[in-house]
């Protein structure tokens, strides 16, 4: 069973493509947004298991998709052209959406997976807890306790604000907390470590095909 998706969202605000794997692996797009690549690799890697290329315009952003995406073993590309000139809400909203719809597509019907998943994630200093439900209940609690008005180019308001919109197109239940830490850099990047945790292992296969419910279905 492949667990991939392809996600295309285009509005007056951001233009959007996802490809997404959720156990790694090869990922393409049909064609890219961008004519070149501009060269800057800072949230690219490629290894025999995944393959990994953000680039949303907020660099911040790019770090954070790529550490969710590779301590959960996603192979994944997102490319975003938004509205910076604007500011960074619409891009950074937009992108936490779109790649909670590549996630739920990627998923497909929750049944012969672990379904809850929990992840503590340290950074230095800063230790972060996550624990994921795949229950077709979209919910998030997210309490990070930043204090400053930006990681580099991210509003530190929006980096909730992306984990909520991902959360809400995925339909999953999610609950992240950073437990301890001064420094918001450290802060955020432990959280969104933590959730890859919790993320790996709610997907995880069990080897069955049963529904993780006591209702028969989760849908």
């Amino acid at each position: 069973m492949v667990r991939a998706a392809t996600v295309v969202r285009n509005t007056n605000e951001t233009k959007i493509q996802i490809a997404l794997s959720l156990d790694g692996g090869p990922v393409s797009l049909e064609k890219s947004l961008f004519e070149k690549m501009d060269g800057d690799e800072h949230a690219t890697q490629a290894s025999s298991s995944q393959y990994i290329n953000v680039q949303t315009g907020i660099g911040f952003l790019d770090h954070m998709f790529h550490a969710l995406a590779k301590h959960s073993g996603w192979s994944l590309i997102v490319e975003c052209i938004g509205d910076l000139h604007i500011d960074d809400h619409h891009t950074s909203e937009d992108c936490g959406i779109a790649l909670g719809m590549a996630f739920k597509d990627a998923l497909g019907a929750v049944k012969g997976v672990k379904r809850f998943g929990s992840g503590f994630a340290p950074l230095d200093e800063a230790l972060s807890r996550a624990v994921v439900d795949l229950s077709n209940r979209p919910f998030a609690v997210v309490e990070l306790g930043l204090k400053r008005e930006k990681i580099g180019d991210l509003s530190c308001e929006m980096i909730p604000h992306v984990l909520e919109s991902f959360a809400q197109a995925a339909a999953i239940t999610m609950h992240v907390d950073c437990l301890r830490g001064f420094n918001d850099h450290h802060r955020a990047e432990s959280a969104f470590k933590a959730l890859a945790v919790a993320i790996k292992e709610a997907i995880s296969l069990t080897g069955s095909d049963d529904v993780p419910s006591t209702k028969g279905v989760l849908r």
